[in-house]
């Protein structure tokens, strides 16, 4: 198990609670409401904050950038985002836990019926959901793209904290501790990242 200590506990909770940006708006990290989230990030947040031995604190958004905005605000401890270059300055990363197909922009499907498209892209979980309700598609099973999911938190962190989130990510993956998550959110169809 992830060892942690009084210092990191107090570096990465500096208010006595973990506040946990949570991404509403990806169906697949996060559902639910602002009150009542649930989903593989909450199960993390959790996870983390019981390391700890710290509450937690849900701080949730309907976008990845309003929660990496809140993060680097001060809003927020944590969060998870895509792993992308232009974060990395500002963003310490773990290894992703999890790897989705995904596209951005707004909604695929909402796009595709709204002016009568003849391609969309999106999320797999919830372009698979519109094509089992709409028998007139179909989806196209190569993939567009990938995301790798990660926990974030500040560049300012010390190094011992930010090791320790990437400890835990590694073995929260390895035990099957993500992968249950992920099915408890009905996300399956969802792809464990390799070991970092």
């Amino acid at each position: 198990m992830t060892s942690v200590t009084a210092a990191i506990a107090r570096d990465l909770a500096s208010s006595g609670a973990l506040r946990a940006s949570i991404n509403l708006g990806n169906p697949v990290l996060a559902r639910g409401t602002p009150t009542a989230p649930t989903g593989v990030t909450v199960d993390l947040a959790r996870e983390i904050s019981a390391r700890l031995d710290v509450p937690v604190e849900f701080v949730c958004f309907d976008a990845a950038r309003k929660s990496y905005e809140a993060m680097q605000a001060g809003q927020a401890d944590i969060c998870f985002l895509a792993i992308e270059p232009a974060r990395e300055a500002e963003v310490a990363f773990t290894a992703p836990y999890v790897v989705i197909e995904v596209v951005r922009g707004e909604e695929g499907a909402d796009e595709f019926c709204a002016q009568g498209l003849e391609v969309a892209a999106g999320i797999r979980q919830p372009m698979t959901e519109f094509v089992e309700t709409h028998p007139n598609v179909r989806l196209i099973e190569a993939r567009f793209m990938q995301i790798q999911q990660a926990v974030g938190t500040t560049t300012t962190r010390r190094p011992e904290t930010v090791q320790f989130l990437r400890d835990i990510v590694e073995e929260l993956k390895a035990s099957g501790f993500v992968a249950d998550a992920l099915r408890r959110a009905n996300q399956s169809g969802a792809t464990i990242a390799p070991p970092g």
